[in-house]
């Protein structure tokens, strides 16, 4: 008789691994996905009894209660149930809260984990299955706890003494605060210093080449002042010779660096791409859970995504071993694999590092399948791990030294001799400079072309990126590969922190939530702290501590800082240089019981002026200064912004002249000759172009024209920007020239 064909249950967190992983188990599986969490601390309380050793208690979060009853009834006609949500703590939580809210026996539930979503893999985790591993659970629950307890205990505080009730603390999220507040204060604090270089313009034969004064009168060159340039300058122009006194020739090896955890691949996507930290981990996870690739179907492309350690796989490593011999060349793998493992505290070393699931799937080969920022990003994860398996590259660097009396210059130009692994990537974020220096041998005399002095000032430090402050946080110690991009998205979100030019700086919420942190809550507050609590949690995971010990150790303390921080802190208005314009005190940030911000005076409710602020923290439709005169009265004008825009408006209250501040392109009307193309609104709030002689010339356009005709019938030509292209077409429609923006 026939053995009777088992069906089985795999629960997964996510619903778009479910086509891959199904591709792979096969019809007699059946994948399920609880959409992340399934259960979590009950709403507006603490949710664990402190009294009775922190024990949590957990609900079934409302909008999961269909999944939940769907899984149980899918649970209860499976003969096995395999958990396989993602392969770590958080993950392993996970598959724990699912297993406790589906009512079957034990021996039909396993718990599976897999780095990558491959055939191999998978099966093998199938046929490796485990039990729940009950301490990595506890793990993350004290984080869950300790996270709670900070924000229930600290948050009402700051509400009460900072008269804003959508203010919160976070465990780790306060620290990343408190690193941008200190860049700032740094940053303000700088001094510039002055300080100058003196180079050189060579040449030899017909090529020139430049040098940088190194040493003058035998001490290391310290210019600081514009004088003390000028008087070596003035001693050089009277030098008779420039001699080559020496050339020194030295042979390097540039050696790849290890392939990508989390952290570096936030920063490297960052540098190289643009990409801000969540959008990185946004694509990562669907090239991680599986993109259709064609004929093949769903294929997971990547490792996953979270993840400290730089250990890569025996099958992984022999694969790109083939790989980079049979594409490259023997010559380009090394003798010895590369090795980057290096045992060290805080690395889940279970983990690999992020890399491609097929090293055979080249970025190329399947760019058809991806969008333009998958591909980017499948392209960095691919060549950085093929590069990190390559042979070094050699570098020859070679030095002159040139003398002129007192002085003594220096240039030097280095020179790739084997390209190894950067023919493939290359870390560098800036182009390498390729300097030429003509052949020289000692004694050469060489023609003096120029000097040139130059002001130069030390720079204050820069403000943190997302990328960088991902370093920072890493250096510390602070936080874990799950953990960076929430925290970054989580202060910007409250409004603690802003984007300018990239870079992220604390807002004066946040400068001020900082400051009263910082001197109440120190022990939060610390890096040291912080990163210690870290430790403990790993330390839980490999059962060397118990987690309600080290939440009873956290909690007496703590307890006793918020009581103090009760009576101690003082009520805090955030004051602004903005005059009340009513009564000529100074304003003060507030929050509207919506959340937005606004300006009040700090006089009320004797004044109850307000004044709105924009997401920018700029006071809206705030009147400003300009040259204008009104054309009426002779007034000044001052600029508002109202619903159609930007305009004009009279300073003289018995005028009521306005006009409208109207935006051109540049363009000369084609139609009239005489106006311009300006930007206009419709009622509707869409952009047109029309002539500034409306309405005695009727000219329109959606598209914005440019200054150039048509090759082929002397219109103008307008822009046409889509999602997939940049053109410039013929306005007249029924001519079809285009040719790319680019060109």
């Amino acid at each position: 008789m026939a053995k009777k064909k088992e069906n089985i249950l795999v629960i997964v967190e996510s619903p778009a691994k479910s086509k891959t992983i199904k591709k792979i188990l096969g019809n007699s599986y059946d994948i399920e996905a609880s959409y992340g969490h399934i259960r979590d601390f009950p709403p507006k309380v603490l949710g664990f009894n402190v009294q009775n050793n922190f024990t949590p208690t957990f609900e079934i979060i409302p909008e999961k209660k269909a999944l939940v009853k769907k899984l149980n009834e899918m649970a209860k006609k499976a003969d096995k149930v395999y958990l396989a949500s993602d392969p770590d703590r958080e993950g392993e939580a996970i598959a724990w809260h699912v297993r406790q809210v589906i009512d079957v026996p034990d021996e039909k539930v396993f718990r599976i984990e897999f780095n990558e979503i491959t055939p191999k893999a998978v099966t093998y985790a199938v046929e490796h299955s485990r039990q729940i591993d009950m301490k990595r659970v506890k793990a993350q629950q004290t984080r869950q706890i300790l996270d709670r307890l900070v924000g229930y205990k600290i948050s009402p505080v700051l509400w009460e003494k900072m008269r804003n009730y959508h203010l919160s603390a976070g465990r780790v999220q306060s620290v990343a605060l408190k690193m941008i507040c200190e860049r700032e204060e740094e940053i303000n604090a700088f001094t510039p210093v002055e300080f100058w270089t003196v180079s050189i313009e060579l040449m030899k034969g017909k090529i020139k080449f430049n040098a940088e004064l190194a040493k003058y009168k035998n001490s290391k060159v310290d210019i600081k002042t514009e004088k003390e340039a000028d008087k070596i300058v003035k001693y050089l122009k009277e030098v008779k010779e420039y001699t080559v006194s020496k050339i020194t020739t030295k042979n390097t090896k540039r050696k790849p660096t290890a392939p990508f955890i989390t952290s570096t691949l936030q920063r490297e996507a960052s540098n190289k791409l643009g990409y801000g930290v969540s959008k990185t981990m946004q694509i990562a996870q669907k090239l991680y859970e599986g993109i259709d690739i064609g004929s093949d179907g769903p294929v997971g492309l990547i490792t996953y995504m979270r993840t400290d350690s730089v250990r890569i796989s025996d099958d992984a490593q022999a694969f790109a071993k083939d790989f980079i011999i049979n594409n490259y060349g023997e010559k380009y793998y090394p003798k010895t694999p590369n090795n980057y493992v290096k045992k060290s505290k805080n690395v889940q070393d279970a983990h690999e590092a992020i890399r491609p699931s097929y090293i055979d799937k080249t970025p190329e080969s399947i760019r058809q399948y991806l969008t333009a920022e998958q591909y980017n990003l499948y392209k960095l994860i691919w060549s950085k791990f093929v590069a990190s398996q390559m042979e070094n590259a050699e570098v020859k660097n070679t030095t002159v030294d040139i003398e002129a009396g007192d002085c003594l210059f220096k240039s030097g130009v280095s020179k790739i001799t084997f390209d190894g692994y950067l023919k493939i990537y290359n870390e560098s974020d800036e182009e390498e400079i390729k300097t030429k220096i003509p052949d020289l041998k000692e004694g050469d005399k060489l023609e003096l072309k120029d000097i040139i002095p130059k002001q130069h000032f030390t720079s204050p430090p820069a403000r943190y990126t997302e990328a960088s402050l991902v370093k920072a946080l890493e250096e510390h110690g602070i936080g874990r590969p799950s953990t960076y991009a929430p925290i970054i998205s989580k202060i910007q979100q409250k409004n603690y922190v802003e984007k300018k030019e990239k870079a992220l700086a604390p807002t004066l919420l946040g400068t001020n939530l900082c400051k009263q942190l910082s001197e109440h809550f120190k022990d939060i507050m610390n890096y040291e702290f912080t990163a210690n609590m870290e430790s403990k949690l790993d330390d839980i995971a490999e059962d060397k501590l118990k987690w309600n010990e080290v939440i009873q150790e956290f909690y007496t303390p703590f307890i006793e800082t918020v009581s103090e921080a009760k009576k101690n802190m003082q009520k805090v208005s955030m004051e602004t240089d903005v005059v009340c314009p009513n009564c000529g005190s100074k304003m003060v940030i507030r929050t509207s019981r919506f959340g937005t911000q606004f300006l009040g005076c700090s006089k009320y409710p004797e004044c109850k002026t307000m004044l709105p602020l924009n997401k920018e923290g700029q006071i809206e439709n705030q009147p400003q200064e300009t040259d204008e005169k009104c054309e009426k009265c002779g007034s000044d004008m001052i600029q508002k912004t109202g619903p159609y825009g930007p305009y004009l408006e009279c300073t003289n209250e018995n005028c009521k002249n306005r006009k409208r501040i109207i935006k051109s392109t540049g363009v000369t009307c084609p139609k009239c000759n005489k106006g311009e193309i300006v930007f206009k609104k419709s009622k509707y709030g869409k952009v047109f172009f029309g002539c500034s002689k409306y309405p005695e010339c009727d000219f329109v356009s959606w598209y914005e024209p440019v200054n150039e005709k048509c090759p082929e019938c002397g219109n103008i030509l307008v822009k046409k920007i889509t999602k997939k292209s940049k053109k410039l077409v013929c306005s007249n429609t029924k001519c079809k020239f285009s040719k790319d923006m680019e060109e």
